[in-house]
């Protein structure tokens, strides 16, 4: 079988530019999309948001036991699902994005539970095998590094694509336009199936468990396995909470640069340097996380945003290019973390397999894909609920002094505090430091050994 390589990462990196051409597009402009031109109110949006995610989180799990029962093919036994899926999937997605004019505000409502619910559940269908699938590319914790590097890449692609050209093109006179986000929509499905398509072709499952051998699925010892599992159990706290600060901040930034700033195509600046930060920091992870280690790096990442932003909030005069600037460190940061993330999983699902005796990444990923779909869940929901607790109104040209100041404190003192508590988690209370990772793999492989 050919070596892990290049390839490998190029295809691995597909994987998430297909999954992220719509899922940032989601989250960084649904929320605006339902509010400006289906008029919703954003409570009733953060209402929704929250419900779809919760049972996204069920289906995250259903679908990642479903995926481990199933047996290998030829071509693997993850990237055949990522293959079947991924056109109803961006079919699902466009949808979301049909305006139908003369419409109640009941029928738009409407609308938007059933499509939007339906897109993340098929979602789960291509998500949770893409991500289960990189344990079984390599079992090297340094290639994982590299693939969970490379997956970060992917998604700061479609980041950059989506947060720099989408302002541009989806607002008009500072307003979202309906007609060029369906457009956009049609776009980015279309760049979305060609790279399920190369992620699918590019990408090699090396690690193969004989169907003879394996042992049974058996729930109890599942269930036990994970209860044990203290680095999954603290990652998925991380994961959580991380993901509710980072879709939060998604999700007001777009109303600070549009109101507080009154300049929505500074978003396009923003994405851009995101995407930047990320690149500039990639060269550097897995020299770093090979010297130091995962938890290690992934840490000083966060705690250098978590600064970042509490100077912000004590700079409440800055001018939209001023913010800017000071922003990119803090981006920096959790680009850092992002770029690592990944690779815990991998560990994660290691850890799993030596308390248990069971290979089931399906099933412990989908576990770790469920911990952020409740992230973004409770991130949906109290995005739309902070907002419209701020007093923001849609219907109003300019919005209030109090509003824009509720607004920017959204924007820069909670993501301070919450990044600092993800940092003080994962310092203090996950156990898989550098030396630890290290011996799991090798007490992993002698365990095999002599399982044989």
């Amino acid at each position: 079988m050919r070596k892990f390589g290049m390839r490998d990462k190029l295809g691995y990196l597909f994987g998430d530019l297909g999954n992220d051409l719509f899922f940032i597009l989601v989250a960084a402009f649904l929320m605006v999309f339902y509010t400006d031109v289906f008029q919703l109110n954003p409570a009733h949006v953060g209402l929704l948001f929250l419900i779809a995610r919760l049972w996204d989180a069920v289906a995250d799990v259903t679908w990642g036991r479903f995926i481990d029962t199933r047996k290998s093919t030829k071509n693997g036994k993850f990237k055949p699902w990522i293959l079947r899926m991924s056109v109803p999937l961006v079919v699902s997605g466009v949808l979301m994005f049909v305006t139908i004019p003369g419409m109640s505000d009941g029928f738009y409502l409407a609308y938007a539970y059933v499509t939007y619910i339906i897109w993340g559940t098929l979602y789960s269908t291509v998500n949770i095998p893409y991500g289960s699938m990189a344990s079984v590319i390599t079992a090297d914790p340094v290639e994982r590094t590299a693939l969970s590097s490379w997956r970060t890449l992917g998604a700061q692609v479609s980041g950059l694509v989506i947060n720099v050209v989408g302002p541009m093109i989806l607002f008009v006179n500072n307003r979202p336009d309906a007609d060029r986000f369906f457009l956009a929509a049609l776009i980015f499905g279309g760049l979305a199936i060609a790279s399920y398509l190369a992620c699918y072709k590019l990408s090699t499952e090396r690690i193969v468990l004989d169907e003879t051998e394996k042992p049974k699925m058996n729930l109890g010892k599942t269930m036990k396995g994970l209860v044990k599992n203290k680095p999954l159990i603290w990652f998925l706290v991380v994961a959580l909470t991380f993901m509710i600060v980072f879709m939060l901040i998604g999700t007001v930034n777009v109303f600070l640069f549009k109101d507080y700033f009154s300049n929505a195509k500074a978003l396009s600046i923003v994405g851009l340097l995101q995407s930047g930060a990320v690149f500039v920091a990639m060269p550097f992870i897995q020299p770093l996380v090979k010297k130091f280690g995962k938890k290690e790096v992934a840490s000083g990442g966060l705690l250098l945003a978590a600064l970042v932003y509490a100077v912000l909030y004590f700079l409440p005069n800055l001018s939209s290019t001023q913010f800017i600037a000071i922003l990119t460190v803090a981006m920096f940061g959790y680009g850092i973390f992002n770029l690592v993330v990944w690779a815990f999983v991998t560990d994660v699902i290691d850890y799993h397999e030596y308390l248990t005796g069971l290979r089931e990444d399906a099933t412990v990923y989908s576990i770790y894909s469920m911990a952020r779909k409740i992230g973004q869940a409770v991130a949906g929901g109290l995005g739309g609920a902070v907002i419209a607790a701020a007093g923001y109104n849609p219907k109003l040209q300019a919005q209030t002094a109090s509003t824009l100041d509720g607004i920017h404190t959204l924007g820069t003192l909670v993501p301070a505090l919450v990044l600092g508590a993800v940092f003080l988690i994962l310092v203090f209370l996950y156990p898989l430091n550098k030396k630890r990772t290290l011996q799991l793999a090798i007490d992993l492989a002698e365990k095999r050994k002599t399982a044989k």
